[in-house]
């Protein structure tokens, strides 16, 4: 039996919201341990003097709780 969080998370690219989705999970795996899925909620972007400024990907993130002894 296990137990699991989930938590919303964004990510930013100026090149892609597939980059940005890589970024949100790399920087996320530095602080959390064993992540499990994301789900993209949302994507978005940026717009400054009528160009793609920056790629926003929103993301749902799983990870296990550690079991206590």
């Amino acid at each position: 039996m296990s137990v699991y969080k989930m938590i919303e998370i964004v990510g930013t690219s100026p090149d892609s919201w597939d980059a940005a989705a890589a970024a949100a999970v790399e920087r996320a795996g530095q602080t959390l341990r064993d992540l499990r899925v994301a789900e993209v909620t949302d994507m978005d972007v940026t717009i400054e003097n009528g160009k793609i400024a920056l790629y926003r990907t929103k993301l749902k993130v799983s990870f296990k709780f550690e079991e206590t002894v």
